[in-house]
């Protein structure tokens, strides 16, 4: 078994989840969307992300561009989310949550992409 597989596997995995548990939820309801949920998502996409540039195959490049994918609408959604509570100062308004939430969704079908190009890589593994 090798550590650096397990780890890189654990993140994107990881990635995937923690981005479906801030994803489910009414989309317009603030209340169930928290926000370090959405800071924990980006931060474990980062990782994710980071652990995928050592990978010098055309996998690699398909996961990377997946990853990157990902971390700019995760980062473009906590931007909206700080830029309607701290700049307006209106707040999570329904449409604004909405939004936000949609980002997340599109975030999240980059992670199933990635895992999925994982499944396809480990399975294409010859021994």
């Amino acid at each position: 078994m090798n550590p650096e597989k397990v780890v890189f596997g654990f993140f994107i995995v990881l990635a995937l989840t923690l981005n479906f548990g801030f994803f489910v939820g009414e989309i317009e309801n603030p209340s169930h969307h928290h926000v370090y949920e959405l800071f924990a998502v980006v931060v474990v996409n980062l990782i994710a992300t980071v652990l995928k540039f050592g990978d010098r195959s055309q996998m690699g490049a398909l996961l990377l561009a997946t990853s990157l994918v990902a971390i700019l609408q995760l980062i473009a959604a906590a931007l909206l989310w700080a830029f309607a509570v701290h700049v307006t100062g209106d707040g999570l308004t329904p449409t604004v949550t909405a939004s936000i939430v949609s980002l997340s969704g599109g975030a999240m079908l980059a992670n199933v992409i990635s895992v999925v190009l994982l499944i396809i890589e480990t399975v294409m593994l010859r021994r």
